[in-house]
């Protein structure tokens, strides 16, 4: 396993578990608006952290640590994240992996061997405006249905989220990224978040910088407004990292 990072306790990544989080290096999607900018461009960058430190790690720490997450980059890309999952349900820990959704073959077999307890998939944009979100010039969205599919037949947890972007999203698309999903457990909308390590400022040129230029957050209110779309056909839509923003006065 290509282990890039590892937070060792975390309140967050995992609902209602005390986890430690694994960051695997690498990404099929350029999403400009990524926070993991280097993991997903350059992962060579940052150290490569030893499978075995992290594995010994979770074993000092059983019946302290409720979980692991593992997340990226896009941990699907990585060969031996079967044998390592393997690795850390024979330690006793449940697993919850995040994923972009567009290797739905791995994601396939590891449910099907067991070997996850809880999927946060990534739900980009509606399906016309996926491929621009995800930084594609071309993709598959039958891939991304594909996924989908399986996670709502799978039997276990699993949730959708979408980082909400200016200058990506409009609040109208929120309705059918709902139609979409409908049905699903919940769904998160993830406020955007201005990041140096955001991807796009790492291809930012001269010439393109007008790209990126219109990128921001939503205001709360229009958060909730997409919230209120998708609720039509998804009961549990839940906003993140926008509380403060709904107490802002107006400007």
């Amino acid at each position: 396993m290509q282990i890039h990072g590892f937070n060792k306790t975390t309140l967050l990544d995992y609902p209602e578990h005390i986890a430690a989080t694994v960051f695997t290096g690498g990404c099929n999607f350029r999403c400009p608006f990524c926070h993991n900018g280097e993991l997903v461009l350059d992962p060579g960058c940052q150290p490569l952290i030893p499978e075995e430190e992290v594995l010994a790690y979770l074993k000092k720490r059983q019946g302290i640590l409720q979980g692991v997450c593992v997340t990226g980059g896009e941990p699907t890309l990585q060969k031996d994240l079967k044998e390592f999952l393997q690795k850390i349900k024979e330690l006793g820990y449940p697993v919850k992996l995040d994923t972009n959704g567009y290797m739905p073959g791995v994601l396939w077999k590891l449910l099907q061997e067991h070997l996850i307890d809880y999927v946060a998939m990534d739900i980009k944009a509606s399906r016309e405006n996926y491929a621009h979100a995800a930084g594609l010039k071309n993709m598959d969205i039958s891939w991304i249905e594909e996924s989908i599919g399986i996670l709502k037949s799978s039997g276990i947890p699993y949730e959708f989220r979408t980082t909400v972007v200016k200058g990506i999203h409009t609040v109208e698309e929120f309705e059918n990224i709902g139609k979409w999903i409908a049905g699903c457990p919940a769904y998160y909308l993830q406020s955007y978040e201005e990041n140096a390590n955001c991807l796009y400022r790492m291809v930012q040129t001269a010439e393109n910088a007008g790209k990126y230029a219109a990128f921001g957050a939503f205001s709360g209110e229009e958060l909730e407004q997409m919230a209120e779309l998708a609720r039509k056909y998804v009961g549990k839509v839940i906003l993140r990292g926008v509380e403060y923003m709904l107490c802002l006065p107006a400007t």
